[in-house]
């Protein structure tokens, strides 16, 4: 998976850290005014005038986040960046600038760190933030990704999880479960691939799930569509760790309950047809699979008028009195108390 067609391998050691850093950043531009410096010095130094500012660190870590086995480097770089930049927008906020620090074992070769962030280039330029510092040490672990986004927004414009009322609308953007059913595509032909090195996987047919787990994108477009229809949610967060997770967040911290319709949840056909064939519950597939990073929010039901129709949106709900639960209403109208299926980091095997 490392290796490029590129037969050529600089190894690190001959550019040193400095050399490595100017190496990998030269073409990186500044886009925003707020940064007022960035590569270069001791600190970045940033201007946010009367914004306030919001900042989120994430980490991904080799053979527990990502597998580079069929994870193409580039993908993975630009994947980094998407992780973070998912919770600035998930404030309602612009995002700015990330710092970007890695840690790699000397199996890399600078040919395989240049792919990498080619991916975290791409992202830089298509959403429109400024790399400005960073870190890069060895590792004898493989891989280590530690990015921090930063971010600004209005004070009124800020949205947390903690302001959902009861007979607020439950909203998501996009589709669900996708990049979960991806990663079951990538996982099984990845056993094909050990029993018999020589097949070629066609997952032509998969392209779409492949995709939502490969490559994902923020939902920096949603952001901005709600400040167009002047849409004010009253709570939002991330779909990173599968629905019924989200949706208990936002319950808990904003003090609500909530009824989830299970024949509400926005499903692709892909999605449907691969979970017949990998004979699971498409339902429990999005509520629990995670890495899907739409965007999950509340609004008041005044301001439905200014979302019904809107493909981007789907109403999943409403939010209920705290005494009511947390319940996904299923099709045939029971209802089951909804409990955190989805990924955890410190669970056990």
């Amino acid at each position: 998976m490392l290796e490029n067609n590129n037969t050529e391998r600089t190894s690190l050691e001959e550019l040193g850290e400095f050399g490595l850093i100017k190496h990998l950043t030269k073409n990186f531009a500044i886009h925003n005014k707020s940064t007022l410096k960035g590569i270069g010095d001791d600190a970045a130094v940033l201007d946010f005038s009367n914004k306030k500012v919001v900042v989120s660190t994430d980490l991904l870590v080799e053979g527990v986040h990502f597998d580079l086995s069929y994870m193409p480097l580039k993908h993975l770089g630009y994947k980094a960046v998407m992780v973070n930049l998912s919770d600035i927008y998930a404030m309602n906020a612009k995002a700015t600038q990330i710092t970007l620090s890695i840690a790699i074992s000397n199996r890399f070769p600078l040919e395989a760190l240049e792919e990498f962030y080619e991916g975290v280039a791409l992202a830089c330029k298509i959403y429109n933030v400024d790399l400005i510092g960073g870190d890069t040490t060895s590792s004898n672990k493989g891989m280590l990704i530690s990015i921090t986004a930063i971010g600004e927004a209005a004070e009124e414009q800020l949205v947390y999880r903690n302001g959902a009322k009861s007979n607020d609308l439950l909203v998501v953007s996009g589709d669900l479960g996708g990049a979960y059913l991806g990663l079951q595509v990538l996982e099984r032909e990845k056993e094909v691939f050990k029993v018999d090195p020589n097949s070629q996987p066609d997952i032509s047919m998969y392209s779409y799930l492949v995709e939502r787990q490969l490559k994902p994108e923020a939902r920096k477009d949603i952001v901005e569509l709600l400040n167009k229809l002047d849409v004010h949610p009253t709570s939002m967060i991330d779909i990173s760790d599968g629905l019924s997770s989200e949706v208990l967040h936002l319950c808990e911290q904003s003090e609500v309950g909530c009824n989830l319709y299970e024949d509400k949840i926005p499903l692709d056909p892909t999605v449907i047809s691969t979970c017949e064939e990998f004979k699971m519950d498409s339902t429990i597939v999005a509520l629990s699979g995670g890495e899907d990073y739409e965007l999950l929010f509340t609004i008041d039901q005044k301001e439905f008028p200014k979302i019904k129709g809107n493909p981007n949106l789907t109403v999943l709900g409403h939010m209920t009195e705290k005494n009511e639960g947390v319940h996904l209403i299923s099709r045939n109208n029971s209802k089951i108390p909804i409990t955190a299926q989805g990924w955890g980091a410190f669970k056990s095997e």
